[in-house]
Parts: structure tokens; C-alpha cells; sequence
């Protein structure tokens, strides 16, 4: 059994004796409360003050929580709420396309899956949640960088690796595929990242009509495109998803 990381366990320690009790203490308070060696314990809280998870009063000396856990405990929050006002809507769009439903949000300059809706079939399928896929080539990552600037300057800076002889790779090229995804609300993906499979998604937004993320569905080309394009009605099942889920997180209509 693989043991645990003495130096990130004490790390993780202050965060929590800083997160309670008094709102602000001192190196000696905090290297007593843990059984720390003075200096062992200011190395730590030097690292957390660098990253960004601990602040140092100049007056005092004392350390405090820093801004960086604020940011991330709102991401969490953020794609919790997400992810739990997008639970009924992709399963009637599972319902409705017969295809698998994935939710996504940008994530470590890729999408990180955080909900997937099993194709309502007998097929074996594999649960993608946690999964990362790119920016570039999947109809969901074409969406977020689209709509999302962050992510857009990620998708730009970032490879974009060729995964079959659809990708799109050639940076003026990948501008104008996100311009025609902004253009038209919706972003795909016919045999670029995988062969033989087909994707439509499109973007949700937040009370303050900031993107949040992307919803869309996946399956066999057969079955997703018809006549070489994606099946309209496909099309605007995704949209009116993502329509819904973001009214439910208060972005109004789009």
C-alpha cells in the first residue's frame, strides 16, 4: 500500500487549523498546535503563501486563509450546481437522442467530464466521468473555447494534436471553426477525435451569462449525421438542453 506524503498531510493540516478557530495565527501558534519544528512549519506555510492558500498580515505576522481557496471552493460549488441543475435535462436528452450525454467544463487546458448519461441501449458502456478530452477536436471542447475567453486562449496556445485526418490543427483554421461555433450557438465533431464517431454540443451559461461549460451528445456516425451532416433534429435537442440547464443556474433566455 502506497503511503501518504508527510509534507502534503501538514500541509493539509494548517489549511484546516487555519479554517477554524481564530481567524488569524502565528508561526509559533500554528507549529505548537501541530507539533512542528518552527522552521519545518514556516517552510510549509512559505510554499502555501507562495501558491496562493495562505495569507500573511504584514502588521502581524500572522497567516490567514489565502484567496486561491476561495477560488477554488467557488469552482467546486460551481460545477456542483451544475452538475446537479444539468441531472434531469440530459436524461430526457438521453431519452430523447438515444445516444450517450456528456457534460463538460474546461479543466487543465483540456474538458474534464463531469456527468455522463449512459446511451438508454443494452451495449456495454464505460463511465467517463473524470475522463479529460480536448479543447481542439470534440464538439464540447469546440463549444467552450468558443464561448469561454480563458479557454479560447488555452485552445490557441495548447497542441492540438492530429487524432485522424479530420482534425483541425492549423491555428487560423481552428479560429474559423470557433467562429462559425459562435456564429451558429453550436460546436461538433465528425471523425476528429475518434473514427466512426460523431458529436453535437452546446454552451451553458450562469446567472451572469458567463459560460460554465458545455452539454452534448456522442454516438456512431450512422446514427448522429445523416446524408454527411448532423441530424437537425439532434441539433436542437442539444441546444434546448443546454437552454435549460442554463435557466435553471438563472442565465434567463438566450
Amino acid at each position: 500500500m502506497a503511503k501518504n506524503i508527510q509534507s502534503l498531510e501538514r500541509a493539509a493540516a494548517m489549511l484546516r487549523l487555519l479554517a477554524g478557530g481564530e481567524r488569524r495565527l502565528g508561526l509559533s501558534d500554528i507549529a505548537s498546535s501541530l507539533g512542528l519544528a518552527k522552521g519545518t512549519a514556516h517552510g510549509i506555510l512559505r510554499t502555501l503563501q507562495h501558491e496562493g492558500f495562505v495569507e500573511q498580515d504584514e502588521a502581524s505576522g500572522r497567516y490567514q486563509l489565502g484567496a486561491e481557496l476561495l477560488r477554488l471552493g467557488n469552482s467546486y460549488l460551481d460545477v456542483h450546481e451544475l452538475r446537479a441543475r444539468a441531472l434531469v435535462w440530459t436524461d430526457d436528452l438521453a431519452r430523447s437522442s438515444g445516444e450517450s450525454v456528456y457534460l463538460g467544463v474546461l479543466h487543465q487546458q483540456g474538458v474534464l467530464i463531469v456527468h455522463h448519461v449512459f446511451r438508454p441501449d443494452d451495449s456495454r458502456q464505460v463511465l467517463e466521468v473524470g475522463a479529460m478530452h480536448p479543447l481542439h477536436s470534440t464538439a464540447l471542447g469546440k463549444v467552450i473555447s468558443a464561448f469561454d475567453p480563458v479557454a479560447h486562449s488555452e485552445g490557441m496556445d495548447t497542441e492540438r494534436k492530429d487524432f485522424t485526418p479530420r482534425t483541425v490543427t492549423a491555428l487560423g483554421d481552428f479560429e474559423d471553426v470557433l467562429d462559425l461555433t459562435r456564429a451558429r450557438g453550436w460546436g461538433s465533431d465528425v471523425e476528429e477525435t475518434w473514427d466512426g464517431v460523431a458529436s453535437v454540443a452546446a454552451p451553458i451559461h450562469d446567472r451572469r451569462r458567463m459560460p460554465v461549460g458545455a452539454v452534448g451528445i456522442t454516438g456512431a456516425v450512422e446514427r448522429v449525421c445523416k446524408d454527411g451532416e448532423l441530424r437537425s433534429d439532434l441539433v436542437a435537442a442539444v441546444r434546448d438542453c443546454a437552454r435549460a440547464v442554463s435557466r435553471d443556474l438563472g442565465a434567463g433566455r438566450f
